[in-house]
């Protein structure tokens, strides 16, 4: 009788599954911060023998033994140096550790093996710093190759009071610096992909209409033309490009600035965080839950992780961004996976401040072994999206129109602060076609806009056990198209090759 009832119930809607929650599916594990120590993370590494390097806003540098397990009370922090200009990046590399601080590449090592460095070697210190507050240096670890690279916040987020403001450089590791990309802003980290492709996290503001992610190919141009007086100091990457026409689009502007690469992902401010920061792979072959090789970014001011699904189409990157993992204890900076999957994520409430209100923060993220039901992967088709799942779906949900919700926008590109959403279009979904084995659909849009960041909402699939998405929210940054070309202007129209635009109003 008891469970006739509870099918009765359940039939009607009257009883429900309890609800998923993100920590099911990925655990947040405080690792303390002595009670002596004021510590700001703003940069890790992880180390042998289960230990890592972790360096504060405020110049320390610990080495920390015993994080890997949740037994908080043997945990060992040992100062291994002080007095460093804000580190922003850490590399174990060729038995030194080596940090990228404010105005330079510093190499260090215990050489009597008391726990404390004893070397202190400058490799680099070739770009310029004034003393200005937002002049912050990040740095990546060591790539394939050998480098550092490193990227350069402008003076006072709006100019270039120091050489090489603005840029991207690469710091050998015989100490030799390559001027290597222009066009930055205010970066908030930067890292790598699976493969070493390099990415940085570039902050709303001057030029960049929303906060984004963006793609460090050599002797690009990543969108804001205020360090680029720093063309004459070098010959390392070309003449000096032509300059962008503010109030424009970055669609349009590609056009005229050949070497203009414009973000793989966009991040609607204020929806997917506003302060992006440390980037991330996950290389652990699924010891890290589903998402195998792909790349996430942090948050600073939401204290959270964004996963993004990336692909590369006539030879730009672009993709796919959802939300992966809030609740952070302050605002996360650097990312660092560890070989057993496990990610290490530290963070200060400094600058924005950040929901996580402590003021720094050491926390490490573990997959506790269940699979949520996840959009897995967002690639772009001749006529729209194909999504994999990452769990069967229900065949009916997906293949129902009144699941979706979709909308699409570009930003003002401009010299001015930030920008509103601006050309907004609301395709028509035609039809969603679920594959046999219930692991993906296709979405078949009337028009697909090249330039736009396509915003869906998922809220109505559910997976074959009745569950909805953990996170039922995507948003693909469309900067190549593989069918018909389709470029959409509020004033001017469907700027495509067989429309008829408007005249521009005066």
């Amino acid at each position: 009788m008891i469970k006739k009832i509870a099918g009765l119930l359940t039939v009607f809607g009257l009883l429900t599954a309890p609800a998923q929650e993100e920590s099911d599916y990925y655990k947040i594990t405080d690792i303390p911060i002595p009670k002596d120590i004021v510590f700001e993370v703003t940069c890790i590494e992880t180390l042998p023998g289960n230990r890592i390097a972790a360096g504060s806003r405020r110049g320390d540098i610990y080495i920390i033994e015993n994080v890997y397990d949740d037994d908080t009370t043997n945990d060992k922090w040992t100062l291994f140096a002080s007095g460093i200009h804000e580190p922003l990046g850490l590399s174990y590399y060729k038995g030194w550790l080596w940090c990228t601080q404010r105005p330079e590449v510093t190499r260090m090592k215990d050489v009597d093996g008391d726990g404390r460095a004893d070397i202190f070697e400058c490799i680099s210190d070739d770009w310029g710093i004034d003393g200005n507050y937002h002049e912050y240096a990040f740095g990546t670890k060591h790539d394939k190759e050998g480098n550092i690279w490193i990227v350069l916040c402008l003076t006072g987020s709006g100019g270039a009071a120091s050489d090489f403001r603005g840029w991207c450089v690469r710091v050998t590791e015989d100490g030799k610096m390559i001027p290597t990309t222009s066009g930055i802003r205010s970066p908030g980290g930067i890292g790598f992909d699976h493969q070493g492709e390099v990415f940085y996290s570039d902050n709303q503001g001057l030029w960049n209409g929303t906060s984004s992610v963006k793609h460090l190919k050599k002797g690009s141009f990543q969108g804001n033309p205020t360090g680029n007086k720093y063309y004459d100091l070098t010959d390392a990457i070309g003449p000096k490009i032509v300059e962008p026409r503010t109030g424009s689009r970055i669609i349009l502007e590609r056009e005229r600035v050949k070497e203009l690469v414009p973000p793989p992902i966009n991040l609607p401010h204020n929806i997917m965080g506003k302060s992006p920061s440390g980037i991330f792979p996950d290389t652990s072959n699924g010891k890290f839950g589903p998402f195998k090789n792909q790349t996430f970014v942090n948050d600073q001011s939401f204290s959270m992780i964004s996963r993004m699904f990336m692909e590369e189409v006539n030879g730009v990157y672009q993709g796919a961004a959802f939300v992966f993992r809030k609740g952070f204890g302050s605002g996360n900076v650097p990312g660092v996976q560890a070989e057993n999957g496990s990610v290490f994520i530290g963070g200060t409430n400094r600058g924005w401040g950040s929901i996580g209100k402590k003021v720094g923060a050491l926390e490490r993220l573990d997959w506790t072994g269940k699979v949520p039901f996840e959009v897995h992967e967002m690639r772009i088709k001749p006529d729209g999206f194909e999504i994999t799942f990452t769990k069967k779906a229900d065949k009916a949900s997906v293949e129902d129109l009144a699941s979706y919700k979709v909308k699409a926008n570009t930003w003002v590109y401009q010299k001015g602060y930030g920008s509103p959403e601006v050309d907004i279009v609301e395709p028509k979904i035609e039809s969603v076609k679920i594959a046999a084995d219930g692991m993906s659909a296709y979405i078949k849009l009337d028009k697909i806009y090249k330039g736009h960041t396509y915003s869906f909402d998922f809220a109505g699939i559910k997976s074959a056990e009745g569950k909805s998405l953990l996170h039922p929210n995507a948003y693909y940054t469309v900067n190549e198209v593989l069918g018909e070309v389709h470029i959409y202007d509020a004033e001017l129209g469907d700027l495509s090759k067989n429309a008829k635009p408007k005249k521009k109003k005066k």
